[in-house]
């Protein structure tokens, strides 16, 4: 039997960790520290909004240097962190340009034009890949059409969690749950599919094999000249957190709740049928088959509203929305405009009068308009995956941070009118630990490590209401900025 310590770094949207799980094979028991927390804030640089990976890559040898000062040798390390972004290197491995942040405005009407040169039908058979406007295979575009200068010098293309591990080792890797997210991976050869690069302006030269979660890239050296294994984890945050969902039943949904919502299941197929290109139904790429999903907008609504409005007691603002009155002003979460608008208080606001509805003035008011809105939205989306696989749910796993709001939970419930189980917070995290330990030969598979989440982090759970008010404003939701509905379309 033996004890391990794994380092997870996890990335998110707007704040990275560096975390210290310990493993003790003869208990199985599984905790976590947090080692160094920051803050991952976009820059404009050049004209462009962008990641700065020179300040990320710093932090995260900071919290590697100071469990280097503790004395502790971790037996691997792994990155995860958010899809889609990539970063550009030329033949010496230096990187050229800037990380451009899938935020940033340089890819608007490119979908628009890949959908009538290349057709819907023709992008979503080869990829099975929802329709959004950042995806990495119109960023790809937009660098052929406004950046020449940059691509001329480009010998190979990383995803952001790639290059990290390619600092730390020296060695270039392609994992795949990421690669998946760029809409340009073939779906069923797993490769990259030469007819879409070649639309997007970039060399295929430039991507590497994809690899499947848990092989060793290199070494990091520590500064007492300790050789550590880097494992290529599922460096999707989301494939992460969906590895670390107890997902104990095959009718289960799960909802990884954070800047992002992503909710789904899992499948050994892909679906990618015309009815799921119609409800916009992506296939990621999971540890274990694909994770069959759909983008939400999520709590980034919360965050940029918190930032505006200069609140900082969270759990205040929660308590004080629990007394506005129900479902009385919403929005569409996915609708275009709230991706990134220079003001989201301003933009709910204008959506709430466009539709005839109460504008939302209190800072309790917008995120109640917030909170119900998802709900409402979660409720849509799990109609549309339950009818695509044919049979309906029978509980919602929901983790992240975002499983932390009680409040969110119970609405989520009463409108998706089922069981709700929040936890564990740290679930990307624990996906990257998981990962790592199953690569090491710790655990046996997906399922076993499951079985040591659900031992180690107990679950909350929801019951639905049934005096909500959701059932008689979902007509009302439905009808939200019709036909322009998705995140797809401006």
């Amino acid at each position: 039997m033996s004890k391990r310590n794994i380092v997870a770094i996890d990335l998110g949207a707007s704040s990275g960790r560096v975390m210290l799980a310990h493993w003790d094979a003869a208990t199985r028991h599984l905790n976590l520290r947090e080692v160094k927390r920051f803050a991952n804030q976009r820059q404009r640089r050049a004209g462009y909004d962008c990641w700065d990976v020179d300040q990320l890559e710093q932090e995260i040898r900071a919290g590697l240097a100071q469990l280097d000062q503790e004395g502790i040798v971790p037996d691997s390390i792994g990155i995860d962190t958010w899809g889609v972004d990539m970063v550009l290197l030329n033949a010496q491995g230096e990187r050229v340009g800037e990380a451009v942040s899938y935020r940033d405005a340089r890819t608007h009407g490119v979908m628009e034009r890949a959908l009538r040169e290349v057709g819907k039908s023709a992008i979503y058979a080869r990829t099975g890949i929802q329709f959004l406007p950042f995806n990495t295979l119109y960023q790809m575009r937009a660098l052929h059409e406004s950046q020449p200068d940059w691509q001329a010098d480009v010998a190979h293309a990383l995803m952001i969690p790639d290059y990290l591990h390619y600092r730390l080792t020296g060695n270039m890797n392609w994992e795949y749950t990421n690669a998946t997210t760029t809409q340009m991976l073939n779906i069923e050869s797993g490769e990259w599919d030469a007819d879409l690069l070649a639309w997007a302006g970039v060399e295929a030269k430039w991507f590497g094999k994809p690899q499947a979660p848990g092989n060793t890239i290199g070494f990091w050296k520590s500064a007492t000249g300790e050789p550590i294994p880097v494992i290529a984890v599922a460096t999707h945050d989301t494939a992460s957190a969906v590895l670390a969902t107890p997902l104990m039943q095959d009718d289960s949904a799960y909802l990884s709740s954070g800047t992002w919502s992503l909710m789904g299941f899992e499948s050994l197929q892909p679906y990618a049928s015309e009815a799921a290109m119609r409800a916009n139904i992506t296939n990621e790429g999971g540890a274990e088959g694909y994770r069959v999903l759909k983008n939400i907008m999520g709590l980034w609504l919360l965050q940029r509203i918190c930032s505006e409005l200069n609140i900082e007691d969270l759990c205040q603002l929660i308590a004080e929305t629990t007394h506005e009155p129900a479902c009385r002003s919403l929005i569409n979460p996915n609708h275009a405009r709230f991706i990134n608008p220079d003001s989201m208080v301003g933009e709910i606001q204008n959506a709430c009068a466009e539709q005839g509805m109460p504008v939302p003035q209190s800072a309790a008011a917008l995120a109640r308009c917030i909170f119900d809105s998802l709900a409402l939205l979660y409720r849509e989306v799990m109609g549309e995956l339950a009818t695509l696989r044919g049979q309906n749910f029978s509980q919602l796993h929901v983790v992240g941070g975002g499983c932390q709001n009680h409040f969110l939970n119970q609405l989520c419930a009463d409108a998706c009118e089922i069981s709700v189980l929040a936890g564990p917070i740290e679930a990307s995290t624990l996906g990257n630990v998981g990962c790592q330990l199953i690569a090491l030969g710790e655990l046996t598979d997906v399922a076993d490590f499951r079985r040591c989440v659900a031992k180690n982090f107990p679950l909350e759970k929801f019951e639905p209401q049934t005096n909500s008010a959701f059932g008689a404003s979902q007509a009302r939701f439905t009808a939200l900025s019709q036909p322009a509905k998705e995140l797809a379309y401006d």
